[in-house]
């Protein structure tokens, strides 16, 4: 079925909205959250279609045991954070599809929780083929804490989908590029689709919830991003043992890559009408 911003077209989904929401409302400001829902359908994948046994698991390489060790401890390092973030990321969309009132939004939050769900299923399966977990980031359970203790679902549409998700692809990008050839590859690429789905319906959404938000409301988003952005930065940066020596090497090019991916959400949180003079950008 296809989908279109109009109201007329939003009614197809009677069945799915109309039973749900109050009869006579205006539903094509949430016509957004409908296309979302059907593409987020469409780009669904099983952990199966994975090309396992076909790939290594990470990039393999060659050189002492004491050198391949250290190569694949770096790279379980890697999983393990992806994982953590993942595990973190169903509670979450559990949450929003939880809070969300209205039924389009509920409708596309059932497709992101199945998306999760599945993304730490192939995390796990990949942490177990590259010889299992890791450290853990103490920045991302700070992260999660701040998120899910969130007051509004405002606060948690902002901070989840309009930040962490748009500000982890570039993240997936990167590791995809270094990991060429394995399951780690196709992994990243097929969540660089997901999480791009997942920002720009949050993105939707948050401006429809902010449509007639008064300035409290908005003053209490820009507020958490300023309590959000120093933790994130620490996240960023953090690195655990396994990769402490490739983190001081890449430091430079860490730092820029997360300003210029703080400068982008922050022109998106601008573009929500949002007054971003106060946020603040210390790196």
């Amino acid at each position: 079925m296809s989908v279109a911003a109009t109201a007329a077209e939003v009614n197809l989904y009677g069945v799915a909205t109309e039973q749900l929401a109050e009869p006579g409302t205006d539903r094509s400001p949430y016509a957004a959250l409908l296309r979302f829902y059907e593409l987020a359908k469409r780009a669904e994948w099983q952990v199966r279609d994975l090309p396992w046994g076909e790939r290594p698991p990470v990039p393999q390489y060659t050189g002492s045991p004491q050198k391949l060790a250290r190569r694949n401890d770096l790279w379980r390092s890697v999983v393990t954070q992806q994982l953590q973030a993942d595990e973190i990321a169903v509670e979450m969309s559990a949450q929003l599809f939880r809070a969300a009132p209205e039924p389009e939004a509920k409708l596309f939050y059932t497709t992101m929780v199945q998306d999760e769900a599945r993304h730490t299923e192939a995390w796990l399966k990949l942490a177990d083929e590259a010889g299992g977990a890791a450290e853990r980031d103490p920045y991302l359970d700070l992260l999660a804490h701040m998120t899910l203790e969130a007051d509004t679902l405002e606060e948690k549409v902002f901070l989840m989908q309009v930040f962490y998700e748009r500000l982890i692809i570039p993240r997936f990008r990167t590791i995809a590029s270094a990991s060429r050839g394995t399951v780690l590859e196709d992994l990243c690429n097929r969540l660089t689709v997901d999480d791009g789905i997942h920002h720009r319906s949050g993105m939707a959404y948050e401006r429809v919830l902010l449509t007639d938000a008064d300035h409290t409301t908005k003053r209490r988003l820009v507020e958490a991003a300023n309590r959000m952005l120093p933790v994130f930065v620490q996240h960023a940066l953090w690195r655990p043992k396994a990769r402490e020596f490739i983190g001081r090497m890449m430091r430079e090019q860490d730092i820029r890559m997360l300003r210029e991916d703080i400068e982008t959400g922050v022109r998106n949180a601008e573009s929500l009408g949002l007054d971003v003079s106060d946020i603040q950008l210390t790196i």
